[in-house]
Formats: structure tokens, sequence, C-alpha cells
């Protein structure tokens, strides 16, 4: 059985939402309840980690931070101390060495993931 792209970034969202929830950080919707920009990030994400490990190249949480960051400025958003979505304003928008380790946590976790279903050669 092979898996999609799609399907990787909804087992990463789940993965983040049930990591969020073990911290009682509740805000995280289901997948299919999430906004289209939510599921797109995901996806875009999925993609960054897939190309990276197809060119062989060290998929390390820092850089996918920094991707992730690119991704939210080039869509307006900037950084703020609390997440105000109508403002587009995210407390993550800072290097990756200024976020605090549950944050940092996410990025482990993500990669882990898809390099896991990549490695599998499950993803098609």
């Amino acid at each position: 059985m092979l898996i999609r792209v799609r399907g990787m970034a909804k087992i990463c969202h789940a993965a983040n939402r049930a990591y969020c929830d073990s911290l009682g950080d509740y805000a995280h919707t289901p997948w299919q309840l999430s906004p289209d920009w939510q599921q797109k990030s995901a996806i875009d994400g999925v993609i960054y980690v897939l190309d990276s490990l197809r060119a062989g190249k060290v998929v390390s949480p820092s850089r996918t931070h920094e991707n992730w960051m690119r991704e939210k400025e080039s869509e307006g958003w900037t950084y703020g101390p609390v997440e105000i979505l109508s403002l587009k304003q995210h407390p993550c928008l800072v290097p990756y060495d200024s976020l605090p380790l549950h944050q940092k946590a996410k990025d482990h976790l993500f990669i882990s993931i898809v390099t896991a279903l990549y490695e599998s050669g499950i993803i098609k």
C-alpha cells in the first residue's frame, strides 16, 4: 500500500495535534476541520522534507523551521507574542535557536515521521 504526500501531511498533523494535546494545548483541530492554509503548510513541509531526502541532504529541524518561516512570511505573517490568525501573527516566527524546547520537538517529530515513511518505501 502506497500513501501520497497529502496522506503523510495528515499523519504529521495528527501527531502534532496529539503532541500538543499532551502539553495541554487543545487549540488544534482534526485535519478535516483544519483551514486550507494549515493543511497547505503541512503538505509544503512534507514536500520540503521529501525533496531534501531524495536529494541526499541532511534534514535538520532548523532547516525545516527556516522553510516554514519563509512560507509564512511570504504569506504576510509576522511575529506576534501570541498566535492571532486574523492578524497573521505567530510567536514561532523567530530563529530556530530562539524557540522553546517544546516547539523544537515539533520539528523533530515532523521530520521523524516523514523520514520513517519515506524510508519504509510506502510513499508515492
